[in-house]
């Protein structure tokens, strides 16, 4: 309710599936899952030159069970796999991923047996986010398709 310039009050109205679809868009709670070179390209998005926070994404958490959006920034070995998976899996509902990197994506140049040869293979991708390593202003760009995906928009 917003009062007006006589004192009346005025009302809003929407769709409560539109509001929610609005506030979980506006506000993703990213959990990082930096292991090489495309960590620190992260760290860059997350500071004060790019700020992710203006889009939506600021809290970041280190816990699965307090987050929605992970975020897996580089090269996933075959050991870490089940670290991955695990860590997915504890992540409450709706949770969306970003595969961070042409590493996370497709197992870039590594292609070994240690390697996982991208992420999908393990847990489901809602965005990629291409580049070794991916400029921040791509990596803004694959959050704002998130947002679109989430906000039930049709991504450009």
């Amino acid at each position: 309710m917003s009062g007006g310039k006589d004192g009346s009050a005025g009302f809003l109205t929407t769709k409560l599936d539109a509001a929610v679809r609005w506030a979980r868009k506006n506000s993703l709670w990213p959990l990082p899952f930096g292991t090489s070179c495309c960590g620190i390209e992260m760290m860059a998005t997350l500071a004060a030159d790019y700020d992710m926070a203006r889009f939506g994404a600021e809290v970041i958490r280190f816990s699965p069970r307090q987050s929605d959006l992970l975020i897996v920034a580089g090269i996933v070995c075959a050991k870490m796999a089940p670290v991955l998976k695990t860590i997915y899996e504890q992540i409450a509902e709706p949770k969306w991923v970003m595969a961070f990197g042409v590493c996370a994506s497709s197992g870039g140049i590594f292609n070994v047996y240690s390697v996982v040869q991208g992420i999908d293979t393990l847990v489901p991708v809602d965005v990629y986010v291409p580049g070794c390593p991916p400029a921040p202003e791509a990596v803004i760009y694959g959050l704002m398709q998130l947002q679109r995906k989430i906000g039930g928009e049709k991504a450009a």
